[in-house]
């Protein structure tokens, strides 16, 4: 079965400063995976070296078995990426930024995005300099899922989102993702947020990835015992200990 995500080997020093080390493992499609980690573990690096941003010292990634430096285009076009703000220009609105992405996505479907749009009653010709963090963060997601992607990237997407916000943008998300024969990558810290949506979580701490668990695996482990985020506490604790300590 083809990968929709592989990390093979995968490091990056900035400097003096390991920001990824070794990193091995795969998205198969139909699965959703939280990535774990405290602020400076290496999240972002990870997701901006998938993304082709940032050029890994070692190792190779493939999104759909090709390479996101030398297939840039390709790669761009299968993924839809939320980042952590939003960064489309201030002047912008929903609707400016629909018709740019149309001309960049051949699958973009303007008929899914203006549904995404009404279901999270999210703005669309209110300038993003003018919008809220939160209104800014489910024109983002609709952006995102616009296209049906084979593999959706977040970087802490509910970060920061008043409860209200982040449980709309939350319904959307377990809804729509993944498409069929698609992955999730999904950067956070909230294990709450971790618990509800992911099939396997990856923890990442300075640079490594210190443990990886099928989510249905680590409930049957601690059945009775535990709620999962609290699994998930634990677990996140124990590893970022022994990271630390390294």
């Amino acid at each position: 079965m083809l990968s929709v995500l592989s990390v093979k080997g995968v490091s990056k020093r900035f400097g003096k400063r390991e920001a990824l080390c070794r990193l091995d493992f795969e998205l198969l499609p139909d699965s959703i995976t939280v990535l774990l980690g405290s602020n400076g573990a290496g999240k972002t690096t990870l997701l901006r070296s998938i993304l082709g941003l940032v050029a890994p010292d070692r190792g190779a990634i493939g999104v759909l078995g090709r390479d996101p430096l030398r297939e840039a285009a390709a790669v761009r076009q299968a993924i839809g990426y939320v980042p952590d703000q939003a960064d489309a220009y201030g002047w912008m609105t929903a609707r400016d930024l629909f018709r740019f992405l149309r001309a960049q996505y051949p699958s973009w479907s303007q008929e899914r995005a203006d549904r995404l749009l009404e279901c999270l009653r999210a703005p669309d010709r209110t300038r993003f300099d003018a919008m809220s963090r939160g209104e800014a963060a489910k024109v983002m997601l609709v952006c995102a899922l616009a296209p049906a992607p084979r593999l959706l990237v977040l970087d802490e997407p509910f970060a920061r989102l008043a409860p209200p916000t982040r449980e709309e943008v939350l319904k959307v998300f377990v809804e729509e993702a993944p498409f069929p024969g698609g992955a999730a990558l999904v950067a956070t810290h909230d294990l709450e947020v971790a618990a509800r949506i992911g099939d396997r979580v990856l923890v990442l701490e300075q640079g490594r990835l210190t443990a990886e668990h099928e989510l249905e695996r680590l409930v049957a482990a601690h059945a009775g015992a535990r709620s999962l985020p609290q699994c998930l506490r634990a677990l996140y604790a124990t590893n970022r200990e022994e990271a630390l300590t390294r």
